[in-house]
């Protein structure tokens, strides 16, 4: 699991922000179901809020495990789901630190203790929940929210399933205090928690005609097909075309040319130069489009897989391609290496990207992970 701090710097004291609580939604800025570049874009605008902000990921098998971003002075993370990379499940998981606003009033934070009680009295009656006896954990759950609250030993013979009076109150008088927030989606008929609950947190449905994450057909040697609009764009094509299909870029710059030569010592630096051929960049699609300086034609497509911990990291949308190569998987060294495709296509210097990890036997690859692992895909004529 890698960790990194995005941001360390003067901000606000950690559990002196509230924040909206949306059940089946989202808290504060963050909604579930945003891309995760979104909810970087959410953290960059209030600096002075966010200041401490940490990414975990699993390096090794990254479609393992959740992208998770996790804000630790203020008590709660977002986990996005790694393949699609939307977020899928808010926890809080230190209740202190965070204060919390539903229906105008406050829950948490380290003035507002979040009681059994005072959860019933604001969210209002429900089912009995479920209890844990190997965590020693009560669940309550409301429509995509719940709470977990720990239990005593002395007192686990009143959290039976079904047959906890609500609210929960030991015999001392006394009533558990939450230690976890689940903030999913609404419309999910699991419940989720704590534990195994807790993989049960799915991304809401995009909406209809949503271009995110849509499939891209890269067809070796001859077009990317967008499948939602319905767009073909070849090799070959003008900008003029490119234009006409994907609409205005949003972004175009000059193919820069690093050029091997033979320095001395006292001028260890790289020369760099401009050639004539420029790109196209879509980030929102993931997409970079490189035409050809005099002809004004387009030479190569690029295809970013936003893989965590590369440096273009965040700065691409996931662009979720097919390749008609990996319809099967394909042993991971032929599919780089090999300037021949199966189909007799040309690939030239095949797929260009940091791999994180060599496997012993690069037939075990799965397709997606493979696909994954991959920084970017080039497409050449």
């Amino acid at each position: 699991m890698i960790q990194r701090s995005v941001r360390r710097c003067e901000g606000t004291a950690m559990g002196a922000i509230v924040i909206d609580l949306r059940p089946g939604a989202g808290i504060g800025p963050f909604n579930l179901g945003m891309p995760i570049s979104e909810a970087f874009a959410q953290i960059e605008q209030r600096p002075n809020i966010y200041d401490v902000v940490h990414v975990k990921y699993l390096e090794e098998e990254p479609l393992k495990l959740d992208i998770v971003i996790s804000f630790p002075d203020h008590g709660f993370h977002l986990r996005f789901d790694p393949w699609s990379q939307r977020l899928r499940l808010i926890e809080v998981f230190d209740v202190k630190r965070l204060q919390m606003r539903y229906a105008k009033s406050l829950i948490g934070g380290p003035s507002t203790l979040a009681t059994f009680v005072a959860v019933y009295a604001l969210f209002g009656p429900t089912f009995p929940g479920t209890y844990d006896k190997d965590r020693g954990v009560y669940s309550l759950f409301y429509p995509g929210l719940s709470f977990a609250f720990p239990i005593p030993l002395q007192y686990t013979d009143c959290c039976h399933d079904g047959e906890a009076e609500l609210p929960l109150e030991f015999p001392d008088g006394t009533t558990p205090v939450t230690s976890r927030v689940s903030i999913y989606d609404k419309s999910s008929e699991s419940k989720v928690g704590v534990g195994a609950l807790m993989t049960k947190a799915l991304a809401p449905p995009l909406p209809a005609g949503s271009l995110y994450m849509e499939e891209v057909h890269a067809k070796l040697g001859e077009e990317l097909w967008f499948t939602v609009g319905g767009q073909h764009i070849p090799f070959g094509a003008s900008p003029q075309d490119v234009w006409t299909e994907l609409g205005r870029p949003c972004g175009i710059h000059q193919k820069q040319v690093d050029q091997m030569v033979i320095h001395s010592a006292s001028d260890p630096r790289p020369r760099t130069t401009l050639c004539g051929d420029y790109f196209y960049n879509y980030f929102t699609r993931g997409v970079d489009i490189l035409f050809d300086g005099q002809t004004h034609k387009i030479k190569k497509f690029v295809l970013h897989t936003n893989y965590p911990g590369h440096a273009d990291f965040n700065s691409y949308m996931k662009c979720n391609f097919l390749e008609d190569h990996f319809k099967t998987p394909i042993p991971l060294v032929r599919s780089i290496a090999s300037p021949q495709a199966q189909n007799g296509s040309k690939m030239s210097s095949g797929i260009r990207g940091e791999l994180q990890s060599k496997p012993k036997d690069p037939r075990a690859i799965p397709l997606d992970r493979l696909l994954y692992m991959v920084t970017k895909m080039l497409l050449l004529r």
